[in-house]
């Protein structure tokens, strides 16, 4: 029966098990790319021959990068939307991304020598992550789209999203375990602006290609589960033509699905933490190598808020469950901060030292509001438009969804790594001590602004109503359509 649709199950353990394998894999590759390539750039490619780019440079390129690959985000969202593709629409848009996403993940971490070349060195770094943008893009907008297609009951879906994304953070912040392990592999890993003795021979940087090859070829094994075991069951309209003006459309006619994408905006220096997260740990536990403590500290949190996350939207939907996640985020962070700023003072002190990991673990609580709820929202928005126009468009609004994330991504990296430069970071690196000052404005970035934009984000939350119901309704209707069909 049609009205049945909410009390069946669609999907077995072996598919929840692929699909969120598959996420963890390809965030690994992501993860790395976001936490340790400001730092590869700066200390290895930055470090041959006495050259000094700025990190902050570095930063602001990775964003362009990001705002120029965005034009290709809609590009691959309507060549989904069009697919006739027997394996799926979403499902070999995977498939066509894995070669080209393992061969540039590699091609970033290269060690190449500039000569003392700075404007050569900067165009490498913006022409390879432009490449590895579009690359990652191939995979990411499916990877995201396809929840929306594995199962029609919505209250499943969210389960399911709930799980693969709780798996999907961990992908995130699994290189903060990798890095360090394959650093004490190889010999001498991980010493930035290392020259050995008076031969001038600078570091290679081999630690961070191992990590980058090795990241590689796991993480796309993984993604290659999700077109390998996964269904797409809800029925679409194959080769559909979507229009550039259908996909603004989409946008634009879409008024929930709207706010979702502004409130993303508003709040992207909750990105800004894992853009700067190895410099963190270089000046708040004196090694890069620590940064699996800030990670894995703050990932506890966060895994817990995912599993939290449908047990808070039963009790108080989609809507209220993400303004409690942000605004208790701006008051974790604030408390972290000024937790933060007395324990620089006073390192010794027990008591701080307790609360100044506590307060993370406290941060990480925060994030299935930006982790979790925009995948369900969006989600529910492709249903919304399909009620509305007969179209489900889930191309187009998860290339939206996913070129949001992207740039805010980007933006909020740049932001912090501009942070990163300002206070001093680099200057200091290569005696090993920052003071408090320095230490003081990494933190801020890494704490108290991301918790500020989080309540900023929550203003156009409050005109969101896609919960309750009319959600219901919505669901109900749709399954007698499709029914009928």
């Amino acid at each position: 029966m049609a009205n049945d649709v909410t009390k069946q199950k669609y999907m077995n353990f072996k598919e929840i098990a692929a699909y969120s394998l598959g996420l963890f894999g390809f965030q690994a590759i992501v993860g790395l790319l976001n936490s340790y390539q400001a730092e590869f750039d700066g200390s290895i490619l930055g470090g041959y021959n006495g050259m000094a780019i700025d990190v902050g440079i570095v930063g602001i390129l990775i964003l362009i990068a990001k705002i120029v690959s965005a034009v290709f985000d809609p590009v691959v969202g309507n060549m989904i939307d069009r697919s006739k593709s027997k394996k799926g629409k979403f499902k070999s848009m995977i498939i066509y991304s894995l070669i080209p996403l393992l061969v540039m993940t590699g091609v970033i971490f290269l060690p190449i020598d500039f000569k003392g070349n700075n404007i050569l060195c900067y165009v490498w770094i913006f022409v390879t992550y432009l490449i590895w943008s579009i690359a990652m893009t191939m995979g990411d907008v499916p990877s995201q789209g396809i929840a929306s297609v594995l199962t029609p009951n919505p209250t499943e879906r969210t389960n399911v999203v709930s799980i693969s994304n709780t798996f999907k953070q961990v992908g995130f912040s699994a290189c903060v375990v990798i890095v360090p392990i394959v650093c004490l592999i190889i010999p001498g890993g991980s010493k930035v602006f290392g020259f050995e003795g008076e031969t001038d021979t600078p570091m290679i940087g081999s630690e961070y290609l191992g990590t980058a090859i090795l990241t590689a070829i796991l993480g796309c094994a993984l993604f290659a589960l999700i077109p390998l075991l996964n269904k797409e069951r809800v029925p679409y309209v194959a080769g559909e033509k979507t229009t550039a003006k259908d996909m603004i459309n989409a946008l634009k006619n879409n008024k929930p699905f709207m706010l979702v994408i502004i409130s993303y905006f508003l709040g992207f220096g909750r990105q800004m933490a894992m853009g700067i997260q190895v410099q963190a740990a270089t000046v708040l536990l004196g090694s890069q190598n620590l940064v699996a403590v800030l990670g894995i500290v703050t990932a506890v949190g966060s895994m817990i808020s995912m599993a939290l996350c449908p047990m808070l939207i039963k009790k108080m939907n989609e809507k209220n469950a993400y303004l409690l996640l942000s605004i208790y985020g701006f008051a974790a962070s604030i408390f972290s901060f000024v937790v933060g700023h007395f324990w620089f003072q006073n390192p010794e002190n027990t008591v701080l030292t307790i609360l100044f990991y506590a307060s993370l673990f406290l941060i990480g609580l925060q994030f299935g509001a930006v982790t979790l709820m925009p995948m369900i929202m969006t989600a529910d928005c492709v249903d919304y438009y399909e009620y509305e126009t007969g179209k489900r468009m889930e191309g187009a609004a998860y290339s939206i969804l996913t070129l949001t994330i992207k740039v805010c991504l980007a933006l909020g990296t740049a932001v912090g790594l501009i942070f990163v430069q300002k206070s001093g970071y680099y200057a200091s690196l290569s005696t090993g001590s920052f003071d408090t000052n320095t230490k003081d404005i990494i933190f801020f970035a890494y704490t108290a602004l991301p918790g500020i934009l989080a309540l900023l984000s929550i203003i156009p939350m409050f005109k969101y109503d896609l919960v309750g119901k009319k959600k219901e309704e919505i669901t109900s209707a749709l399954a007698k359509r499709r029914s009928a069909e």
